[in-house]
């Protein structure tokens, strides 16, 4: 089991009672999630170990998992600010032009006129849209604006985004 190919949807932030619940901050858009996972990893300390799943519930703003093998309070305090990952057959499939942000880092984006450009390094969330940013050697830190104008093509079996850059977002200095 490698970290790189776990996909991280909580941390655990706390117990709750004394039956060995624990509190997860959810880090997905997908709450609901929770309450159907039957297994998860537990990543902490560089190691994993797989534990499935006796019950999930919401709990204010947290989501309260009580997993099998931890049994008191005393237990689940051993996994105070551990990870939640699931592989990625357990993820929520999204709709048709629709990316997790771990899919697209990596990337190698290509503008129509220019080529290359460079990789897609991070995922920005902002109000209106996503923001991309891209490494490129020849230009520097590129800003590209996630929205249909610019984003032409996403090819995940390729590992490359096709790209159309709007005027002025590479700026030449004359």
């Amino acid at each position: 089991m490698r970290e790189v190919d776990l996909i991280n949807i909580g941390k655990i932030v706390g117990t709750y009672g004394y039956q060995g619940m624990v509190r997860i901050i959810p880090w997905t858009d997908f709450r609901e999630r929770f309450k159907k996972l039957k297994t998860v990893i537990l990543w902490q300390n560089g190691k994993g170990r797989k534990v499935t799943v006796e019950t999930a519930r919401p709990h204010q703003d947290v989501y309260l998992l009580k997993l099998q093998g931890i049994d008191s309070r005393e237990a689940a305090q051993d996994y105070r600010n551990a990870l939640i990952k699931i592989d990625e057959s357990q993820l929520y499939p999204l709709p048709e032009d629709y990316y997790y942000h771990f899919q697209l880092q990596g990337l190698s984006v290509y503008d129509e006129e220019k080529g290359l450009l460079g990789e897609l390094t991070e995922v920005l969330e902002t109000g209106a849209n996503d923001v991309y940013v891209v490494q490129s050697p020849e230009y520097g830190e590129i800003l590209l604006p996630a929205i249909k104008d610019v984003i032409l093509e996403v090819n995940l079996e390729e590992k490359i985004m096709r790209v159309s850059l709007l005027p002025g977002l590479i700026d030449f200095g004359g």
